[in-house]
């Protein structure tokens, strides 16, 4: 049940990281699923804080479609269950305390970050007593387990783990003063926990979008691509709950992209926008979408603003918002406003977005 390997990343998901990574809303009968896929949050300023960092500002809208790869700090249990032996049903990982969402850190006191690690702990230590070190909500705490050996010989733990997870996002932006790039517009979580993958390291690939699955009423769509595993871009150096970020160290993708303008959270207003996002190939395009509600401070960092479609082509394409878009840029008056995160369920034209001050203030 340990199982799986940190050389091929376990899950590949063809959009955000995770056509599977739902996030339900707060408001009753609306569900919302990330439109793509923590570490410490960003502190919260006051917004005349954040006006004068914004100022003057100018990055490069991006809207591209990039593989990305993640691979954990510590394992991930994604869940547990009983063993055959002899005895017997067993279930060491759940008599000892764990619980799915936790992240073991050290077995018998050394690091663990793979899976392959974790098995090869197993099969020198035998049936003698494991030291588990993990964290739960960011909480650390220690316990004993004591493996039991399976129908096959094998010591065991019935205990089910996670190290790596890859899939296609969208960049938001790039800023050329740094070399920083940003993505997404939320974190990274694992698809069957919800918890927020930890993350030891990480890159950014060659991606192509290949195919579309259009959004339906109750139905999400999602961006279909490719990426080349051998091919990275782009390093990362965290995942937020605002965003992944990281160090570009392939300039192809920014092109002939032009720095812009970025705006305060105090110039979004609701009417018309744009968004500039990849659901061909790797074409970006500017499709105009309306700004139809922006929010104050205690709706959150990531839900910062409501959006619609309007744009024909788009919806032909694509009937709205997709996973897989999550990251795309939004602009408005000619400033980089903001990014897409969350598309509605209940109606794929429409979604939630993220200031671009708050990504900013995250990749500082």
């Amino acid at each position: 049940m340990e199982q799986g390997s940190k050389k091929k990343p376990l899950a590949l998901l063809a959009l955000v990281l995770g056509c599977a990574l739902v996030f339900g809303l707060t408001r009753p009968q609306e569900r919302a699923v990330a439109a793509g896929a923590v570490l410490d949050l960003p502190v919260q300023r006051s917004a005349a804080a954040a006006q004068t960092e914004v100022t003057g500002r100018r990055l490069v809208p991006m809207g591209r479609a990039v593989g990305i790869k993640l691979f954990s700090n510590g394992v991930l249990v994604v869940g547990l269950s009983d063993l055959e032996t002899e005895a017997g049903a067993v279930g060491p990982g759940k008599s000892c305390g764990l619980r799915a969402g936790d992240v073991i850190t050290h077995i018998n006191g050394h690091e663990v970050d793979t899976i392959e690690q974790v098995q090869d702990i197993l099969k020198k230590e035998g049936a003698q007593p494991l030291t588990l070190q993990a964290s739960r909500e960011k909480k650390s705490m220690q316990l004993s387990a004591q493996p039991v050996k399976n129908e096959k010989g094998e010591y065991q733990l019935g205990v089910w783990l996670r190290d790596s997870m890859a899939g296609i996002g969208t960049m938001t932006f790039y800023d050329p003063e740094s070399g920083t790039f940003a993505a997404l517009g939320h974190g990274i979580n694992d698809v069957d926990t919800s918890v927020l993958m930890p993350m030891e390291s990480g890159s950014i690939m060659y991606a192509a979008v290949s195919d579309v699955k259009k959004g339906a009423v109750g139905d999400p769509g999602e961006l279909h691509g490719n990426f080349d595993v051998n091919r990275d871009m782009g390093t990362l150096r965290s995942n937020t709950n605002t965003g992944i970020y990281g160090a570009l160290t392939d300039q192809t993708l920014v092109g002939a992209g032009q720095p812009m303008e970025v705006a305060a959270r105090d110039e979004v207003h609701t009417g018309s926008a744009t968004i500039l996002s990849n659901v061909d190939g790797e074409t970006v395009r500017e499709y105009q979408v309306e700004i139809t509600k922006v929010y104050g401070p205690s709706a959150g960092e990531t839900r910062n603003l409501a959006l619609r479609v309007t744009d024909p082509e788009l919806l032909a394409k694509t009937g709205g918002i997709v996973q897989g878009m999550s990251g795309s840029p939004i602009i408005q008056d000619g400033k980089l406003v903001g990014a897409v995160t969350h598309v509605l369920v209940n109606d794929p034209t429409k979604g939630y977005g993220i200031f671009i001050e708050n990504m900013l203030n995250a990749a500082e």
